[in-house]
């Protein structure tokens, strides 16, 4: 999970870097090109086995929900400091939390709505709407964050059909289908170092999706899931250190908040799955 941070913190830093060179559809179309090289021999495996039409119901409406997501993500880093792009983005889980009540049925217990209740205290200490002057680089991240929600839902509907490495491939195949007409309308010819950067860009989100992973199957999200409220500690040393933003304390309370609620929320649904799976002590074994 560290190294998950670093890898995200990075990328964030790269697209900061650009300052909204390019537009946000152009940068997330190239981004999303580059990660297809590393994802072709999954995604051209799954196209030759084929899936039911509700199957591509599903892949299209994520690929969408993904479109908007990263498009308003891209938006976001080029209007405001890096702490405060990654601070809202705990937003992520809370939305998910939420969404899988609603739509999903699963039980939103009170303890679970108080945890919910304080990230979103945490969101709006890092907004605070009202005693500022919100940028709409601020809404724009919000908007990301609920549509990078909704799709991991859809996500989470889709990893009971299919493997979880063809629901990640096919995703950025749809996003990338969907991101180019909005890229061509746009098209500014970048040089050979922006393509270079947006390249290294995939790089570290393709390697920080995949040390996620290695770190869910080594321990616990209750554990696991702390770790990444250093990743706001170390975005926002990089705003100060590398682009001189300055350093905001009611960003990282607020970013703390939300990850010690989410943490919460992480732990208490470890433990109701244990006592699901843990056969009551005297139980007879078949």
């Amino acid at each position: 999970m560290l190294v998950t941070g670093l890898c995200f913190v990075g990328v964030n830093t790269i697209v900061r870097g650009l300052e909204g060179a390019l537009p946000a559809s152009q940068a997330a179309f190239i981004r999303f090109l580059f990660g297809l090289v590393f994802l072709a021999p999954v995604i051209l495996g799954a196209l030759r086995g084929g899936f039911p039409r509700d199957v591509w119901g599903m892949f299209a409406l994520r690929g969408a929900l993904h479109v908007v997501a990263v498009v308003a993500w891209f938006y976001a880093m080029s209007r405001i400091t890096v702490a405060e792009v990654t601070a809202i983005g705990f937003l992520n889980p809370i939305i998910v939390t939420l969404g899988a009540a609603l739509f999903l049925g699963e039980r939103l217990a009170a303890r679970r709505m108080i945890a919910v209740g304080v990230a979103l205290m945490g969101a709006l200490i890092v907004l605070r709407p009202g005693l500022r002057e919100l940028d709409p680089g601020h809404l724009s991240q919000v908007l990301a964050s609920v549509a990078f929600g909704a799709s991991y839902l859809v996500a989470k509907q889709l990893s009971g059909r299919v493997p979880a490495s063809v629901v990640v491939a096919m995703m950025s195949l749809m996003v990338a289908v969907g991101l180019a007409p909005l890229a061509i309308a746009q098209w500014v010819p970048p040089t050979w170092a922006q393509l270079g950067w947006l390249g290294l860009v995939a790089v570290f989100a393709t390697t920080g999706h995949y040390t996620m992973t290695r770190a869910f199957a080594a321990a616990p999200l209750a554990v696991t899931q702390p770790v990444t409220f250093l990743q706001l500690v170390w975005a926002s040393l990089v705003g100060v250190l590398v682009f001189h933003e300055p350093m905001d304390g009611w960003v990282l309370l607020g970013g703390g908040l939300m990850i010690g609620a989410i943490s919460y929320i992480t732990w208490r649904e470890a433990r109701v799955r244990a006592r699901t799976i843990t056969p009551a002590v005297g139980a007879t074994k078949g």
